[in-house]
């Protein structure tokens, strides 16, 4: 399996076809994963914890805002006990792996596989983001790359400009892209095309920064990404390039 960098959007994608025709036509041009391993944007904690592996765990539903019928919404994915063996199996014996008995998937997880995979028929884990320094992640990435060899889509889950806060009416009335979304994407792009690392892990003095990520949390699983690539330094292919309501939706797989 390849592994995946993906701007997993919000619950209205559900209402995006262009957007879902995207995410499902990406995932209907790879092979059938035997299970999916998600690293989201949407939870972080100080030691690596994986969600709970009982089949038809319920959702997690962070998110404020939004119509009622998002908050029904289910995915009631396959046990996944065998998938957290091997995920624990693959971290150092000086870090414990724990498990919730009770964490579902967020939006960060849920929202994009229920468009890529809408049968609900794949089982599928969430291992929580320790940190958000790049090496580190890039370390993680390297431990999960043998699930690959297994059939396992290893999925870092973000978006690649998050500047909430510097969202316009205008950039969602009439899709007006701001100079600091396009410029960091392009930075971003490029630095990738070029497998340059070291460039994207100084991220924070990139172009459109602050604002392209006032926080930094939907960027840094893309080293995840990177870091369970056979080769880090080969050029990911790019399958999403666009933008929704001004932030880039820009998302590539890495072999």
């Amino acid at each position: 399996m390849p592994a995946l960098y993906l701007s997993h959007g919000a619950p209205p994608l559900f209402d995006d076809p262009h957007w879902i025709n995207q995410l499902f036509g990406w995932a209907q041009n790879l092979p059938t994963p035997r299970a999916v391993l998600i690293v989201s944007a949407h939870w972080e904690s100080q030691s690596a914890m994986l969600s709970s592996p009982v089949a038809a765990t319920p959702l997690v539903y962070d998110f404020g805002g939004f119509a009622q019928r998002y908050f029904e919404m289910t995915y009631a994915t396959p046990d996944a006990t065998t998938l957290a063996a091997q995920v624990a199996a693959l971290m150092p014996d000086t870090e414990s792996l724990h498990t919730s008995a009770t964490r579902g998937l967020d939006h960060g997880a849920w929202v994009p596989l229920k468009v890529m995979y809408p049968y609900a028929d794949v089982p599928v884990l969430q291992l929580s983001m320790p940190t958000h320094d790049p090496q580190k992640l890039l370390d993680l990435g390297r431990r999960l790359r043998p699930l690959r060899e297994q059939g396992v889509l290893v999925i870092g889950s973000g978006y690649m400009t998050h500047g909430l806060p510097y969202i316009t009416r205008d950039m969602i009335m009439y899709g007006t892209i701001p100079g600091w979304s396009s410029e960091f994407d392009a930075w971003s792009t490029e630095a990738l095309l070029r497998g340059d690392i070291d460039t994207l892990a100084d991220y924070r003095r990139a172009p459109g920064m602050p604002y392209a990520h006032p926080t930094v949390e939907h960027f840094t699983p893309l080293f995840i990404t990177m870091g369970a690539a056979t080769d880090a330094t080969a050029a990911p292919k790019m399958i999403i390039s666009d933008y929704a309501m001004g932030m880039a939706k820009r998302s590539f797989q890495v072999a």
